[in-house]
């Protein structure tokens, strides 16, 4: 809804404005008269006529009164008609909207900041938590975002095919952080928020669809396929976290395990290894293995050498550290955890104290497994991390 506004009147906090104003609206009038046929289509339809309002309301100049002009078509005196609003290409809208958040002349931060706000309706303050800022400074840097984009003209558009590779890589790597928000939230009471996982995955397959030819977009839409098949054995009927080793893989989606199989090996036809591609091959082991143990922990560990060569990353290094210690024994990832601890680049990062009190606790070290997975706790993000962190710190804290 957010999306189509931003196309037709070419304002952001108008947009944002006149969809609240249509929920508002909603939810006075539809316990009154019950909920509409096309309840979407009746939202986009009161969002547009409050935008057109006030649009001549403030309209004084030429301008104003042409994108006022836009929002009602001249072949569709009609705007309250729901079939007017069936027509809209509403996903095309929002494939443009994630191309105009990721503009390479807006900082990495901003773009994601601003993708997660418009496309997946986060709040400022769970983006500011995501990003380990203040409230105040995040609404301050989507307000400059938008701001940018109103000023430096940048257009509300897919570019043109020349153009597309150069932007290719910010437009995946935001459509990654936005599934990766919806499969372990950074804030709240639910680990895994489902529709955002959904959005990022239908965004994912528009944007194959669009650069058939690019590997690594079928690559990432391969790797969402292969997480996404495991998102409902993620957390149990009372929300608490479940790990991946101890997950009902009987219940996992092997049809969608399959799907990404095979765009995976579409994506290694079109191109050589990439970022998403030995991410998505890593997520392809561990779907594929049908208990734990038939994990290929070495092919693992093998791919994460060759990821952190291709973008090296201390989350990457974690990573590998865990695979390391699942093929060669809890001793071996340890001076791999300690030497990124001495780093710093994972400080205040929770993961790192609780994967060295995971490797501490298979060895038997109570005592120390207890101290990091105390450390772990007072950094976790969310409530289900913190409970399964507190349930393994009264294990090893009773010898067991």
């Amino acid at each position: 809804m957010v999306a189509t506004l931003i196309r037709l009147s070419g304002d952001w906090d108008l947009a944002e404005d006149c969809a609240q104003d249509a929920f508002a609206q909603a939810v006075r009038s539809w316990p009154r008269d019950g909920i509409p046929r096309r309840p979407g289509a009746w939202l986009t339809t009161v969002a547009r006529n409050r935008a057109l309002d006030r649009l001549r309301r403030s309209s004084t100049e030429t301008a104003r009164l042409h994108e006022a002009a836009t929002l009602r078509p001249p072949s569709d005196p009609d705007v309250t008609s729901e079939a007017a609003l069936a027509s809209e290409d509403i996903p095309d809208d929002r494939l443009r909207l994630i191309f105009t958040c990721c503009h390479p002349a807006l900082a990495l931060d901003a773009r994601v900041a601003l993708t997660l706000r418009t496309l997946a309706g986060l709040t400022t303050a769970e983006i500011a938590r995501a990003f380990l800022v203040p409230e105040p400074t995040m609404a301050k840097r989507l307000v400059r975002a938008k701001h940018k984009i109103r000023h430096a003209g940048i257009p509300y558009q897919v570019p043109p095919p020349q153009l597309l590779p150069q932007r290719l890589a910010g437009v995946l790597g935001v459509l990654y952080l936005l599934f990766n928000e919806g499969y372990a939230a950074s804030g709240g009471e639910n680990l895994v928020r489902q529709g955002l996982c959904a959005e990022a995955i239908r965004l994912a397959r528009a944007l194959a669809q669009l650069l058939p030819a690019e590997g690594e977009a079928r690559a990432l839409l391969a790797l969402m396929l292969f997480h996404d098949a495991r998102r409902l054995t993620r957390v149990d009927e009372a929300g608490e976290l479940v790990t991946l080793e101890d997950q009902d893989r009987a219940r996992w989606d092997q049809a969608e395990i399959g799907e990404a199989s095979e765009v995976l090996q579409a994506a290694r036809k079109l191109s050589p290894p990439g970022p998403y591609q030995l991410q998505a091959a890593i997520a392809g082991c561990h779907a594929t293995a049908a208990r734990p143990a038939a994990t290929d922990w070495p092919t693992i560990a093998h791919l994460y050498r060759q990821l952190a060569e291709a973008v090296p990353s201390p989350v990457v290094e974690l990573n590998r550290a865990v695979a390391v210690a699942m093929a060669d024994g809890p001793a071996a990832g340890l001076p791999l955890v300690a030497a990124l601890d001495r780093s710093g680049d994972l400080a205040g990062y929770y993961l790192l104290p609780a994967t060295r009190a995971d490797l501490l606790r298979r060895l038997g070290r109570w005592a120390e497994a207890a101290a990091s997975y105390r450390e772990a706790l007072a950094l976790a993000p969310s409530p289900a991390e913190q409970r399964y962190l507190s349930r393994r710190l009264d294990e090893v804290a009773g010898g067991t």
